[in-house]
């Protein structure tokens, strides 16, 4: 099990809309992440800046492959076609990123 953990901005104005359509995570989607092997996904989001930052274990063997099955799937496309436009990458992510990615200092079960 591995855990990660990524950063990324929201637009102005764009919270609101991120706030519905996460109360309200669309079943195949939900049922995609599962199936990608990850486990206990949160996202957290800190105001006024407008941060959010997510949290989740990846519990498979090869997550290059299952990220790419999450990208290629028709109905996560959809999803990320309303989420996107809300989000603002950070400056800093490295080169193919849109989530920067963390590293873990420390972990405590």
């Amino acid at each position: 099990m591995q855990r990660m953990g990524m950063m990324i901005g929201l637009e102005p104005g764009m919270v609101e809309s991120y706030r519905e359509l996460h109360a309200a995570v669309w079943p195949q989607v939900l049922a995609l992440i599962s199936s990608c092997n990850i486990r206990n996904y949160t996202i957290f989001l800190r105001e006024p800046e407008n941060v959010l930052f997510a949290s989740f274990e990846y519990h498979g063997t090869d997550f290059p492959a299952d990220m790419a099955r999450m990208a290629a799937d028709p109905v996560n496309q959809k999803w990320w076609e309303l989420t996107i436009p809300c989000q603002r990458p950070l400056d800093s992510r490295a080169p193919g990123e849109w989530w920067a990615a963390m590293e873990n200092v420390f972990h405590l079960d």
